[in-house]
């Protein structure tokens, strides 16, 4: 049986887009697009560069996909604040060359956004509706990225995610069970809260979208913002004490503050996402964090049981 349309995704050699190749490579013609060597097997993969604009424009009408998942960015957040001008060239002007290569081959695309558009002020979960205020150089490069989306196409989804963690990454799961083998104590902040979200449950919503983008219902067309994250909130300190305890591992937490951790990007201070657009819209509800946590640390040889 023949697969059903075809899907370009942008840094497919990534975290999520590794997770997405594996995820819709059974359902759909996946091909893959990155800086990086391809990672994404059985997949027609080319070697590309989002901000060049010839280079991604000759790549999508080349592939002449159905759909663009533009996963591609610049996530290191500090790193942003002292590479402001590559921040911006990649998160919002290659966003920008996609969408205009989308343009030009009529393909749909959805793009992968984040909850740091948003100052966290708000106190309770961010609706899709709610001012953007972000405070930090990756949050306003990400955001002005989705301007430049919506400027250019009609037939677009933003999917905006949070703290985003998986198998193909550098991420704050490896990254404190890592210390804990090697320090006795760690400081971990306790005055951001968000919604750790594992790659392979947004890859998995992901899917259940395309589905529908695909499909010829009437609400395929129902473009716009959608947020889409595992459900449930913790501090970063909570979410810290949760991993060592799925991981078996004694070491002592502290708490600090952001002030006291003094990080050159400032963080909203609770990001959660509201997901009950995205939910009412494909039928699916994500998970809670700590059952996708608990998978992950499973899945992880060294935790296995």
């Amino acid at each position: 049986m023949p697969k059903r349309n075809k899907i370009l995704i942008t840094g497919s050699s990534g975290m999520l887009g590794l997770d997405l190749c594996q995820e819709l490579g059974q359902d759909y013609a996946v091909e893959g697009a990155d800086m990086a060597a391809p990672a994404c097997r059985d997949a027609k993969f080319y070697l590309g560069d989002i901000t060049d604009r010839n280079n991604i424009t000759g790549i999508v009408a080349e592939a002449r996909p159905d759909l663009v998942i533009h996963a591609a960015a610049l996530t290191n957040v500090d790193g942003c604040e002292s590479d402001k001008a590559g921040a911006y060239r990649i998160n919002a002007e290659g966003a920008g060359n996609v969408a205009l290569a989308c343009k030009e081959t009529g393909a749909a695309l959805v793009y992968i956004s984040t909850d740091f558009v948003f100052d966290g002020k708000k106190g309770r979960p961010y609706k899709e509706t709610d001012r953007t205020a972000p405070l930090s150089v990756y949050g306003d490069s990400k955001l002005k990225g989705e301007e430049l989306v919506r400027k250019v196409l009609k037939n677009y989804f933003i999917l905006r995610t949070s703290w985003l963690y998986g198998a193909n990454g550098k991420n704050f799961v490896d990254t404190i069970v890592a210390k804990a083998s090697t320090e006795k104590v760690l400081r971990v902040v306790d005055d951001q809260v968000g919604s750790p979200t594992y790659t392979k449950d947004l890859a998995r919503a992901i899917h259940k979208l395309l589905d529908i983008i695909t499909s010829h219902e009437p609400r395929a067309t129902s473009h716009g913002i959608y947020h889409v994250s595992n459900s449930g909130k913790v501090s970063w300190y909570d979410y810290a004490k949760e991993i060592l305890k799925i991981a078996g591992l004694k070491t002592k937490v502290v708490p600090i503050s952001s002030e006291e951790l003094n990080r050159p990007a400032k963080r909203p201070a609770m990001s959660m996402l509201d997901n009950s657009k995205f939910s009412r819209f494909t039928g699916y509800r994500m998970r809670g964090w700590k059952a996708a946590l608990k998978d992950y640390l499973k899945s992880k040889e060294k935790y296995a049981e």
